[in-house]
């Protein structure tokens, strides 16, 4: 897709600013204009496009900004069609974070307009950009979900330190309780202890080929971390993005002993711990919904939530969907989740999850 200046929104026309879609030979072009863009996040690089695809067999559509043959602007979509969950055109599916990441401000705008006349294109029922900053006041918007996200400080003891002492505490715990983390260089162990704390809490998971997946493409990026008990079984594990100076802990899971062991705490604090040893300065803790346990559990590291700000153009009228566990129907369907067999839950799970994004 290319706009003319004619089609561009006000202000959005002078000079060469002109947006396309991105094809494959401007994958490499894409990721170097993300890795110096101060907006961008882990979830602008190119490699999602192979991720929504390859694995979930979403059709991916990439759109650029460009002036004067120069990247200025970014935005990944992706389309997603369900029986259960509708047609959907978002940036990004299964991603916290998306919508244009930019170094002309003319280029939000512009890529926002394309963004919209691509949705009419497909007919999709709705266009969601989820959003770190506010973009689109006038558009509806979900205020669910939060971020936490907070600098490192240089000395590892300084940030234990830094934990509110209740939670410290936990960590401690974990210590004398003789646990130690490891790097995986799999996700089998990972993907044993998500798949039953999913299945715990009534939720489908992941397919396993995502995650494996995940490693293929971002390589040493992406990295599993897991914690072992004194007699060496897994308890807890959690897999995690690296960005610039970034780390974002994203998918976990435990042993119903991790609680009484305090693993989740001291595997956390792990992370924490090596982030500081390798020189990076953010750890982000991730999405929460509000007034959740993720949500209390995070305040009690001494983090303060920011909000996010996803927002929707609704092209055929309605409320602002709610694809998450605050729909009453969802927990009809937790309540059953919970009595599948394991197995079961495995097999089914990445048919209806891929639906979700």
């Amino acid at each position: 897709m290319q706009l003319s200046a004619a089609e561009l929104p006000p202000g959005a026309a002078s000079g060469a600013l002109r947006v396309r879609r991105a094809g494959t030979d401007d994958l490499a072009r894409w990721d170097a204009f993300v890795e110096r863009c101060p907006e961008a996040t882990f979830f602008h690089r190119a490699g999602w496009r192979e991720i929504l695809e390859s694995v979930f067999r979403h059709r991916a559509h990439y759109l650029l900004a460009e002036r004067d043959g120069a990247l200025v602007g970014v935005l990944p979509l992706g389309e997603v069609k369900s029986r259960l969950f509708g047609h959907a055109l978002a940036s990004l599916p299964f991603c916290v974070y998306g919508g244009v990441a930019a170094t002309d401000p003319a280029a939000v705008p512009a890529l926002h307009a394309a963004a919209r006349a691509l949705a009419d294109e497909l007919g999709v029922d709705h266009l969601e950009l989820r959003n770190r900053a506010a973009r689109e006041p006038g558009w509806p918007r979900q205020d669910l979900y939060v971020t936490f996200r907070r600098e490192l400080l240089p000395d590892p003891e300084a940030n234990l330190l830094a934990i509110p002492r209740k939670q410290r505490a936990m960590v401690r715990k974990g210590l004398a309780r003789g646990l130690k983390s490891e790097i995986d260089s799999t996700v089998d162990r990972f993907f044993a202890l998500y798949a039953d704390n999913m299945h715990r809490h009534g939720s489908p998971p992941m397919p396993r080929r995502y995650f494996e997946a995940l490693g293929r493409v971002f390589g040493r990026d992406v990295e599993v971390l897991t914690v072992l008990d004194p007699a060496g079984a897994p308890v807890s594990s959690v897999l995690s993005f690296y960005f610039r100076d970034e780390v974002l802990p994203y998918y976990a899971g435990d042993a119903v002993a991790a609680r009484e062991l305090a693993a989740n705490d001291f595997k956390y604090w792990e992370l924490m711990r090596r982030a500081c040893e390798r020189g990076l300065r953010v750890f982000d803790y991730g999405r929460s919904k509000r007034d959740t346990g993720s949500f209390a559990f995070k305040k009690n590291w001494g983090f303060e939530p920011a909000p996010l700000h996803y927002e929707f153009a609704l092209r055929k009228g309605g409320a602002v969907p709610q694809h998450n566990p605050s729909n009453p129907k969802y927990k009809a369907m937790i309540a059953l989740w919970r009595r599948l067999p394991l197995p079961v839950a495995n097999a089914l799970g990445p048919h209806i999850v891929r639906g979700l994004g």
